[in-house]
């Protein structure tokens, strides 16, 4: 576990130090809407995402440079969610990672903006990267992306989500919110690092397949320590979802069960990289980290 939290930090170290190059800095006007840009994108956090890209590259034998544009939108899509996610219209939370929502230190509209903003940053340095280097492989990882992120993913799980507060739901739909919600943009970055490091399509499809089942484990899991952990240890208020009325895999199975359905989603997950050899070793560690997590 050392081992892995070393290379996590050098990838962080790395991630954060790119992202400088790809965010406007505060000095161009009008500042309130960069700052705000900034106060969210660097509170702290993982950066899985971008790692997933960056590491999913080099584990097909790409160059990770080509993959740093890509890596640092999709970090920016991640924190705009985030942003709005917290505001008062959706899960109304004052603390993100420690420190004051973006709404609680900007005011709502400006958060509104800043997310909007992250957003837009974001595809313009994808846009920017395939049209200096149009490819299969640059516009491949953009539209993985932008999938992840859209209608068909990210976003049309945080409005079934919504849609459902207050309300019964089954197993079947939870699944479809968790899928979409928060799984689909850890197979968009694994699935887009694949691409980008010049995978065939059906080791593409086991890293998407493999994010998928990440992405689900790791939802359960934060579903249960919304219950079990603490605010200092999270970051971010617990009990969350019960306050906003919403059913969590605690709600219809029972921690117990919920935690040996994410133990199997992981370890499904890790027999996809010991499949595909050594290469996936820090990805593989990375998942048992991500999915059987107590904090």
């Amino acid at each position: 576990m050392t081992e892995l939290k070393e290379q996590m930090n050098q990838w962080i170290a790395y991630i954060e130090a790119k992202l400088e190059d790809f965010i406007p800095k505060q000095e161009q006007f009008p500042p309130i809407i960069f700052e705000a840009m900034r106060y969210s994108l660097f509170a702290g956090g993982k950066r899985l995402r971008p790692m997933m890209v960056l590491a999913a590259c080099e584990a097909v034998g790409g160059d990770r440079e080509e993959g740093v544009p890509f890596a640092c939108a999709m970090e920016m899509i991640h924190t705009y969610s985030l942003i709005h996610d917290d505001l008062p219209a959706m899960d109304n939370d004052d603390y993100r990672r420690g420190r004051l929502t973006n709404h609680k230190v900007f005011g709502e509209d400006m958060a509104i903006l800043a997310g909007d903003g992250l957003l837009h940053n974001a595809m313009e340095i994808m846009a920017d990267a395939c049209c200096l280097n149009p490819c299969q492989k640059t516009t491949g990882a953009m539209q993985a992306i932008a999938h992840g992120a859209g209608i068909h993913g990210m976003l049309v799980g945080q409005v079934v989500d919504v849609f459902y507060e207050g309300k019964t739901l089954d197993g079947k739909t939870l699944d479809f919110i968790h899928i979409n919600k928060t799984a689909a943009m850890i197979c968009a970055a694994l699935k887009a690092g694949a691409i980008l490091g010049g995978a065939t399509e059906t080791v593409i499809g086991k890293f998407a397949l493999a994010g998928e089942k990440i992405g689900v484990a790791f939802q359960i899991l934060d579903d249960i320590l919304d219950v079990t952990s603490t605010m200092e240890e999270l970051g971010k208020p617990i009990h969350s979802d019960e306050k906003n009325e919403k059913k969590t895999y605690v709600d219809l199975y029972g921690i117990e069960k919920s935690r040996e359905i994410a133990c199997k989603l992981s370890d499904e997950a890790m027999a996809i990289w010991l499949e595909l050899g050594e290469s996936c070793d820090f990805l593989r560690d990375l998942t048992e980290y991500l999915t059987k997590r107590t904090y």
